[in-house]
């Protein structure tokens, strides 16, 4: 599979680096937290956290976040929106609603990567009204109807 790299113009207010992938073949980019002062949030509180990260994504492109698996892991912190959406033509600050679903306050820290996010494109849809659909071996099964073994 050929790999596809684009282009996005980007601005940095947070003072911290850029987002980044970890790895080579990280498909999530981490986003750090862009804070004067630390942020608590206590258990099952929620907070809008700054990342000081401005982006135009070119047209057809964009950006989710997600959250990140080893602070769900070890402190049951999320993204609560997840995954939240960036559309191609927003410009403000991307900011990052982070819920604490533990029982011990959490603090979020200037710097701290709080969240994945990911560029991707995307197709836009063209509705067709009609007065049924056809039939597939699933049908109208869902939530559970293959049994749970």
């Amino acid at each position: 599979m050929e790999e596809k790299e684009i282009t996005v113009k980007v601005v940095n207010k947070s003072g911290n680096q850029l987002p980044a992938y970890s790895t080579p073949d990280s498909a999530g980019m981490d986003l750090r937290a862009s804070l004067s002062e630390p942020v608590e949030i206590a258990p099952m509180q929620r907070a809008l956290i700054p990342t000081g990260i401005y982006i135009a994504l070119p047209k057809g492109y964009e950006c989710q976040i997600r959250p990140r698996s080893g602070l769900a892991l070890k402190h049951g912190v999320t993204v609560l929106n997840s995954p939240g959406t960036i559309d191609a033509d927003y410009r403000g600050e991307i900011c990052v609603i982070l819920v604490n679903l533990s029982d011990k306050p959490f603090v979020v820290n200037n710097g701290e990567r709080i969240c994945q996010m990911v560029v991707t494109r995307y197709n836009r849809v063209e509705w067709e009204q009609v007065d049924s659909l056809d039939d597939t071996e699933r049908g109208a099964g869902g939530f559970g109807h293959t049994g749970v073994k």
